[in-house]
């Protein structure tokens, strides 16, 4: 079987190994692929991973071998599943492998927002502390988390996990989405999403971009949200209306925006929040640790393997067997 990696670098930039990959199929992997050369790289594949290279309904219509294409991700919506399923190609995922270090990332952001230690950092570096005639110095108000609540839309694997880190800070928790879980841990309340919105200090998403869900945040949603309090997104950046934080942000509505997700990425120079003083913007990097992405890998082919055995695993298409 012949295999293809679209855009392997992402994933893999030098510090994981392919070794596994190699022993499953006859394997070509590019660090990266233009839309207009994915024919002449994949038109003869079997198996074709992709992470952010696009696999539209025309391009699959010309590559009648494939039969299996792995998505690197846990968002799939860079394949046509409609096409796929129509080819009778099996697409799968990566769920959960991220879990833990898009949570540390949330409060990496947060800590950031409270303590300000990058921005401190550089004031030392550059002599103001040296030169403040004062022993007391800080350029920034600091704010402590203990007794704050927070605030998260989407209580799946990563939103249960930011609520447990909460509790470590001594913070609350308020939490909704879209389905209510039976048992909610203690200390863990649950909330409409408009009470989530008006009682947080700092509210954190982790919903799936869909229909119902983009431009959740909008301006009529802040207006519902304490004067000062935080935003914070690692989920998807089409969940935010950019303009409305941005204005939301330069008014002092809100206190301030950590995002490592936009909506177009990487952005456009015309891009409303980017210079933005109060929000810090991280290029999509809370699932990059090379421990997630060791894990995204295992996963990967641990999903080819059990398709090649005939058992695949993590299919998100709905093939009906030949």
């Amino acid at each position: 079987m012949k295999l293809v990696v679209l855009d392997g670098y992402t994933l893999n930039p030098g510090d994981l190994s392919w070794e596994s990959l190699h022993r499953l199929a006859e394997c070509t992997i590019f660090e990266r692929t233009a839309e207009h050369d994915i024919l002449m790289r994949a038109r003869d594949a079997s198996i074709v991973l992709t992470n952010k290279t696009p696999l539209r309904s025309a391009t699959l219509a010309a590559m009648p071998a494939c039969r299996y294409i792995g998505v690197l991700a846990t968002g799939y919506d860079v394949v046509d599943l409609e096409q796929a399923t129509r080819q009778n190609i099996v697409v799968t995922n990566v769920p959960a492998y991220g879990t833990n270090s898009v949570a540390q990332m949330v409060f990496t952001l947060l800590l950031e927002l409270c303590n300000h230690a990058g921005l401190h950092s550089e004031a030392v570096r550059q002599g103001a502390w040296s030169r403040n005639p004062d022993w007391c110095f800080w350029q920034k108000p600091l704010v402590e988390l203990a007794e704050k609540t927070i605030g998260i839309v989407g209580y799946g694997r990563i939103g249960r996990k930011v609520a447990e880190m909460a509790q470590a800070f001594d913070m609350k928790a308020i939490v909704t989405s879209a389905h209510r879980p039976a048992n909610l841990p203690p200390g863990i309340a649950w909330g409409s999403l408009d009470e989530v919105f008006a009682t947080a200090d700092v509210v954190s998403l982790h919903c799936p971009l869909q229909t119902t869900t983009r431009g959740l945040v909008n301006a009529a949603r802040i207006a519902q949200m304490k004067p000062g309090a935080f935003l914070i997104n690692t989920s998807r950046g089409g969940l935010i209306v950019e303009e409305d934080l941005a204005q939301a942000l330069r008014s002092g509505r809100l206190g301030a925006a950590a995002l490592d997700v936009l909506t177009t990425e990487p952005p456009v120079a015309s891009n409303p929040l980017i210079g933005v003083e109060n929000c810090i913007i991280t290029p999509h990097i809370a699932w990059a640790t090379r421990e997630s992405r060791a894990r995204l890998l295992e996963t990967t082919i641990s999903n080819l393997e059990m398709w090649i055995n005939g058992h695949p695993k993590n299919v998100v298409n709905q093939i009906i067997p030949s």
